[in-house]
């Protein structure tokens, strides 16, 4: 099933503007009871057209930290990796302090960054907010259909159905033990997928994502 906070909006504008908004509400709220914000990102066009809109925020950016949810093993600066999507749409133009941005270091191959980025957020768990995307077959993160379950809070990915086959990913238990996550899902090619989750059929966004979980949903998913 899907979460009970499952907002259906307009399009994909209208999610990502949604998404700034939610984003910078837990923001204030985890800053006024802990003094910190910690923020888990995720790839995609949704997510970065709501980080672009966050960099026009004003926010107590001092107190942000951010991560990653998952990372493809290519070069650093590769234009496909998710931390330059978001070092370009966002963190470059704002003022949290660069040693509380930890990108995964996926170019050292995925069991390597995966132990190093598991001893990197060992201390920063749980997090306040883990933002979520789906793709058309149902993953989330970089958890796959068929991914193994194992233990740690990271996952080394080594078989990836689509390109690069390496990657790291923050574990399901990771994943699941935060504070709240935010789903973001746009588009028609994810009507079947989220059909099935409807359905209580889905692939691993129906593991990962908890009822308390917002789901921002645009209406091309539905037509």
């Amino acid at each position: 099933m899907l979460p009970a906070d499952t907002r259906i909006l307009k399009d994909a504008e209208a999610v990502a503007v949604e998404a700034c908004r939610l984003i910078s509400e837990a923001a204030q709220e985890s800053i006024r009871q802990r003094h910190v914000f910690r923020l888990v990102l995720a790839g995609g066009r949704t997510p970065r057209h709501a980080y672009e809109l966050l960099a026009q925020t004003e926010q107590d950016w001092i107190a942000w930290e951010i991560f990653w949810g998952d990372e493809r093993c290519l070069p650093a600066d590769h234009p496909e990796r998710n931390s330059r999507m978001a070092n370009d749409a966002w963190l470059t133009r704002v003022a949290i302090p660069q040693e509380q941005i930890y990108p995964i270091p996926a170019e050292l191959g995925a069991t390597k960054a995966a132990l190093v980025y598991a001893e990197t957020i060992c201390d920063k768990c749980p997090f306040d907010l883990v933002i979520l995307g789906m793709g058309e077959d149902g993953h989330t993160a970089s958890l796959f259909p068929g991914y193994s379950i194992e233990d740690g809070l990271t996952l080394a990915v080594h078989d990836a159905p689509k390109p690069p086959a390496e990657r790291v990913s923050l574990n399901i238990q990771t994943v699941r033990a935060c504070r709240n996550q935010l789903v973001l899902v746009s588009g028609s090619g994810k009507k079947s997928a989220l059909l099935a989750w409807y359905n209580g059929e889905g692939g691993p966004i129906a593991q990962v994502v908890l009822g308390k979980a917002m789901l921002l949903v645009d209406r091309a998913c539905f037509n």
